[in-house]
């Protein structure tokens, strides 16, 4: 069995793997790039990749509060946590006296998105693309929201050089591309899977490999003749919280006995936030899941 763990962050992963399995319905939502606030001193940061940007743009003093899934780095798992950015509580938000809101696309429920709006809170929603481009474009997104413009851009950048190499790389690669399913997780023996405009799915794509679950869109039960359809090489799977998953529970499922996965024990694990948050860590994530696809490979 190949046990596969990035930067491991067990507290919250229970969240994460809620944040996944509800991302591909997201609400409608206005959103406001272009707003800056560079006085702002009393940020509430609702979504694990905004956290985690604000953090390497150098803005984590000014962070007031935090939602659960904001656990990298970290030490903002020390701010105020305001719940679960699904299901916001606005008297807690508004109670922290934030002076701006910045929220990742998905977070809810619109209700108190409508209360924190009529609060007259600065709110800025960010986008959240499973695109690998997109991660670039939100760190210039929250830095023009903070007022750190050319820190941003200097992260961006770096990212977009970082990509770059990954992508460079794995056209390096020989051999058919290895297909891999990533499961969320099992619900009475069927396989919830990360099919198509994932960020599970992106990330696979990033690592060289191929998405097994590509008759899919989102976060969606599999069938039993789709799993064995898929023929994953590997199964990719979170590293904690209430879907941790095991190799015996995996390869236990009658359609996934057959899989060349199955024969192999190929099984990886990967932290939550890094499947799912598609932010600074991404093409580190990227290239540390190739290795595991393709033993050898830089």
């Amino acid at each position: 069995m190949v046990l596969f763990s990035v930067q491991r962050r067990r507290l919250g992963h229970c969240v994460l793997a809620a944040f996944a399995l509800f991302i591909a319905f997201r609400p409608d939502t206005t959103f406001a790039a272009e707003s800056r606030y560079p006085d702002a001193k009393r940020i509430v940061s609702v979504g694990g990749t905004v956290t985690e940007i604000l953090y390497a743009l150098g803005a984590e003093s000014r962070i007031v509060a935090v939602d659960a899934t904001s656990i990298h780095p970290a030490a903002a798992r020390q701010k105020t946590d305001v719940g679960y950015m699904r299901a916001l509580s606005p008297e807690g938000i508004i109670a922290q006296n934030p002076d701006l809101i910045l929220l990742q696309e998905g977070s809810g429920p619109p209700n108190a998105l409508a209360v924190l709006q009529a609060s007259g809170i600065p709110m800025i929603t960010i986008r959240s693309e499973p695109r690998g481009e997109a991660i670039a474009e939100k760190i210039e997104a929250i830095g023009r929201a903070v007022g750190l413009e050319t820190a941003a851009q200097t992260l961006a950048a770096q990212n977009r050089t970082a990509l770059k190499a990954v992508q460079d790389e794995n056209a390096k690669l020989s051999g058919p591309p290895k297909r891999v399913l990533f499961i969320l997780s099992l619900a009475n023996g069927r396989v919830i899977a990360g099919g198509r405009n994932t960020e599970a799915a992106a990330l696979i794509e990033l690592a060289g490999g191929v998405n097994a679950a590509q008759e899919i869109s989102g976060y969606k039960p599999l069938t039993d003749e789709a799993v064995i359809a898929a023929k994953p090489d590997f199964v990719l799977s979170m590293d904690g919280g209430n879907h941790l998953l095991t190799a015996d529970q995996v390869f236990s499922v009658p359609a996934l006995q057959s899989s060349p996965a199955a024969q192999t024990r190929a099984f990886l694990q990967m932290d939550g936030l890094l499947v799912t948050g598609f932010g600074p860590r991404t093409p580190d994530a990227a290239r540390a899941l190739r290795k595991q696809l393709y033993p050898g490979s830089p």
